[in-house]
């Protein structure tokens, strides 16, 4: 191939984008001239189109693009000129241009464009047009001056505008300038559009997602040096004791080197108070710069709603003339932002609801003022962000659905006997248009009648998590819509521990969770069942299913509700660990597909959990039920022995608190202890306690602040709280009730008795 071939292949790739978004342009103009012949800025917009397309069909030597523009062009100015008023059957032919100049661009068209067609095309449009106005240049003919570079001109100009419309996932950032651009060239494009891979943006997603946790992990890293820190201080103040003791005892060489000793302590101390508040400074930076990272990172994700709606305003005109109606559409929420991969999957779904819209929903103009109504009906797409959702929904002032149709072909084609059928509720009725293969029509058209329009709605829909609702005012009209989530890249779950290891699964997947007790577990017919909404659900265990290891024996069994009205199972957990936004992180390719695994995630800690694939596990559960091999969940009967209570000391005293944790586990308690408030409330948030026995007096968070967050939180507040201080005076104990300490225990009548029997009174002996 010679440069000059190479050159031009070139100059045919631009021709093709330029094409791709100047036709865009005529075709928004042209559906708005047909209901406004004489818009100004329509023609303006149209004349322009036509012009530049007309240009660079010319630079490349496509004669038959110069042909069809430059016709269209003098239409457009003629009706500019008011020589000419713009028709319907005007419209028809410009549109049928529109068509011809996408073509003549296309390298291997399907149907390749004939001079036939352009001499077709040429003679319907130009009929119209006066004589005298064909040899009359246009204004923007004239200004294409043959002694002006021309070609250097219009190609500099296709390829600021190809960049700008190809992508596969646009990023909101300037383009890349040139070496002699001046430097404020990107601050004149803020908007422009850049080529990215998607495969680089996920990685780029992917790492911002790890750059967040890392950032994540200096918290901690922080808390134990606070804790590094108070050591050092007891340690400086048993050496202060020291010295005090040993003052009387020791020559002067010896007590000047134990102040030195304290000197550098003291020094030590100050320096690793500096570094800390430093370090507490870098965290929030950085965790701070971590978060915007992932934020923009997300954010180079979405794409406005509009990006997938250009094509919609003249399928829905094209379509509502063949049927012989009339129809204004309306695109709401253009600028709506929407996950590139959900987008990329709505264009068969949409076309398929406003096919159903028009085809089935909307009256011919003589049916509508029958009713009462303008003649001209109203279609109206429409997207939104709501309660952290996608909503997509198609609506329409039609004819509505009527119910009983619905009821006779759900009992014509066999999905319900007649009695059955009578009993089903409006929108059980509405369910069965999501069926496959189900269709209102008795014979199939070109337009609709097998039954496969709205089953591929669902379907899509269901792929992504999401949900479809049918709203229904007979008479009026009605709406589907479509719930989706806002992105694919992030998921709300529900985390559970599962042998040890962290599993999660989509909030958008489950129903329900519960802590059943074991004797609500019963056998039904060799399998463990337990009443959900009225109903017997099969309990299976997440360990068999997962092939993990059998965690402790507990009083209760956390249980996951999954599935639908149809097919509805318990998946008994280790334990609930709370909900999470995760960052999904696809597995690799080479690992083929794991059963029961969606794909990967990081949490906060760094820690990996992998995301359960719901429908796939249903499938492995309905395939273990048909097999008869689900293994059994003990019931309460056998549970042999009952876990030790468990108490959290919070105390920032070493002494004092390591004297509480050995009298409590000599007693046979388990104790975990937390070095201050804020220390305490973390570790409460993480484990489960019997007892909270707290000092008043700590760093970063007191007694009593730790005592009102616990009986202010729904699921702490049973907890019974000790308070235990030095504090004996009246109004220091009735400030610790007040906050809602169960028990108040002054330290200057503590003995280890004491201790000990408040502990029994408030949760009994260690364990039953």
């Amino acid at each position: 191939m010679t440069d000059d071939d190479l050159s031009r292949q070139s100059l045919l790739e631009l021709f093709r984008e330029e094409a791709s978004a100047q036709t865009r342009v005529l075709s928004d103009g042209l559906l708005a001239l047909e209901h406004r012949p004489t818009d100004a800025a329509a023609l303006e917009a149209c004349m322009r189109a036509a012009h530049s397309l007309k240009g660079a069909a010319r630079i490349i030597g496509l004669q038959d693009g110069v042909d069809i523009a430059h016709v269209m062009e003098e239409c457009f100015v003629g009706a500019q000129r008011g020589q000419l008023t713009l028709t319907p059957a005007h419209i028809d032919a410009l549109l049928r241009g529109v068509d011809l100049l996408l073509r003549v661009g296309e390298a291997k068209p399907a149907t390749p464009v004939t001079r036939a067609n352009i001499d077709e095309f040429i003679q319907r449009l130009t009929s119209p047009v006066s004589a005298a106005h064909d040899t009359l240049p246009s204004e923007n003919e004239a200004q294409l001056d043959p002694d002006v570079d021309v070609y250097a001109q219009l190609q500099a100009q296709l390829q600021a505008e190809a960049l700008a419309q190809r992508h596969e996932a646009p990023a909101a950032e300037p383009a890349i300038q040139p070496e002699d651009a001046p430097p404020q060239a990107a601050a004149r494009h803020p908007e422009r559009m850049l080529r990215v891979r998607a495969a680089n943006l996920d990685r780029v997603l992917s790492l911002s997602g790890e750059v967040l946790v890392e950032s994540r992990w200096l918290k901690p890293f922080a808390t134990s040096m606070l804790r590094l820190k108070r050591t050092q201080r007891e340690t400086s103040l048993a050496l202060d004791a020291l010295y005090e003791t040993l003052a009387e005892h020791l020559d002067d060489v010896a007590l000047s080197a134990l102040a030195d000793v304290r000197t550098a302590l003291n020094g030590m101390q100050h320096t690793l108070g500096a570094r800390l508040d430093e370090l507490d400074h870098y965290d929030r930076s950085s965790s701070n710069l971590a978060q915007l990272l992932y934020d923009e990172a997300l954010q180079c994700r979405m794409r406005p709603f509009g990006d997938a709606t250009h094509a919609y305003p003249r399928v829905v005109r094209d379509l509502a003339r063949s049927l012989g109606k009339r129809v204004k559409f309306e695109i709401v929420g253009t600028s709506t932002q929407v996950d590139r991969d959900i987008l990329d999957m709505l264009d068969a779904p949409l076309g398929h609801l406003l096919r159903n819209a028009i085809d089935h929903g909307i009256e011919t103009p003589d049916e509508r003022a029958a009713h009462g109504k303008a003649a001209e009906a109203h279609v109206t797409l429409e997207a939104r962000h709501s309660a952290g959702k996608l909503l997509i929904s198609v609506s329409d002032d039609g004819a509505g659905i009527d119910l009983e149709r619905v009821r006779a072909s759900v009992v014509r084609r066999k999905l319900a006997d007649d009695e059955t059928a009578a009993r089903l509720s409006e929108q059980e009725l509405l369910d069965f248009l999501l069926l496959p293969g189900f269709s209102m029509r008795d014979q199939v058209t070109d337009v609709s009648g097998r039954g496969v329009g709205l089953d591929a709605v669902h379907e899509m829909v269901k792929a992504v998590r999401g949900a479809v609702r049918i709203f229904n005012d007979p008479g009026r009209g009605s709406r589907f819509v479509m719930q989706l989530p806002l992105t694919l890249s992030v998921v709300r779950s529900l985390l559970v521990e599962v042998g040890g290891e962290a599993y999660a699964f989509p909030l958008a997947h489950v129903r329900r969770t519960l802590e059943l007790a074991r004797a609500d577990i019963d056998m039904l017919e060799g399998q463990q069942h337990f009443a959900f909404d009225g109903k017997p659900v099969g309990l299976v265990t997440a360990h068999q299913l997962l092939e993990a290891q059998a965690g402790a024996t507990r009083e209760s069994v956390s249980v996951v509700v999954i599935g639908d009205e149809r097919e509805t199972y318990g998946i008994a957990v280790d334990k609930f660990l709370g909900e999470r936004m995760l960052v999904v992180q696809p597995l690799d390719a080479r690992l083929g597909k794991i059963k029961d695994i969606a794909a990967g995630a990081l949490m906060e800690n760094g820690d990996a959990v992998l995301i359960v694939d719901v429908d796939d596990l249903l499938r492995s559960v309905d395939k273990l039920v048909r097999g008869g091999q689900l293994d059994r969940i003990g019931r309460a009967q056998d549970v042999a022995t009952r876990q030790r209570k468990h108490v959290l000391v919070v105390e920032d005293s070493l002494t004092v608190r390591e004297l509480e944790r050995k009298l409590l586990e000599k007693r046979g308690y388990t104790v975990t202890v937390a070095v201050d408030g804020m220390d305490g409330w973390n570790a409460l948030r993480s484990g489960t306690f019997d007892l909270v026995v707290t000092d008043i007096d700590m760093p970063r968070m007191d007694g009593i602040e730790l005592v009102t967050l616990i009986k202010r939180d729904p699921l702490f507040k049973p907890v019974p709280v000790m308070i235990v201080s030095y504090k004996d005076r009246d109004e220091d104990r009735r400030r610790g009730l007040e906050a809602g300490a169960d028990y108040y225990l002054a330290k200057g009548s503590f003995h280890d008795e004491a201790l000990l029997d408040a502990v029994r009174d408030l949760i009994g002996e260690a364990s039953a």
